[in-house]
């Protein structure tokens, strides 16, 4: 089994390390203790439809739109043991997805500040950026991708 550290090294020690959304694919396909955690809203989580064994916890969310205090919380809990690293032991990776990679970058940047350690994001996100139509899930994305995904 390849070491996702090693594989997957982080950036900087304040940022989330960005994943193509194959890297995200490949690494939660080597790594069984990996979680992929889907951090928009509820309404685009069920209804714009989400990647196949995602879990939800939104980093903002209806009816209020502000950034969801507990959110570093609720990760740690899906984490259990995890949560906490000593060098050299390895952490449980954390892949966190958006629509277009803007805010799970934003709340890579919470979770790495509050001490975890293998947080990563994937850079074009769910959806991807808009096209010149104004469209998404044409240019990038996992959806885009071909990579599995699944809609309520």
């Amino acid at each position: 089994m390849i070491n996702h550290q090693t594989r997957y090294p982080c950036v900087n020690d304040d940022h989330p390390r960005p994943l193509t959304p194959q890297e995200a694919f490949e690494m939660l396909e080597e790594h069984p203790q990996a979680v992929l955690v889907d951090i928009r809203s509820s309404m685009e989580f069920l209804f714009v439809g989400h990647p196949k064994g995602a879990v939800h916890v939104p980093w903002i969310d209806e009816p209020d739109w502000v950034v969801n205090p507990h959110f570093v919380t609720e990760i740690r809990k899906l984490l259990l043991g995890g949560a906490v690293c000593e060098p050299g032991t390895g952490c449980a990776p954390v892949i966190l997805i958006c629509r277009s990679g803007k805010r799970s970058l934003e709340a890579g940047r919470a979770l790495v500040q509050h001490g975890l350690k293998a947080v990563y994001h994937v850079d074009e996100g769910f959806e991807g950026d808009l096209d010149e139509q104004h469209h998404r899930s044409t240019q990038g994305g996992w959806r885009f991708r071909g990579l599995p995904w699944e809609q309520c």
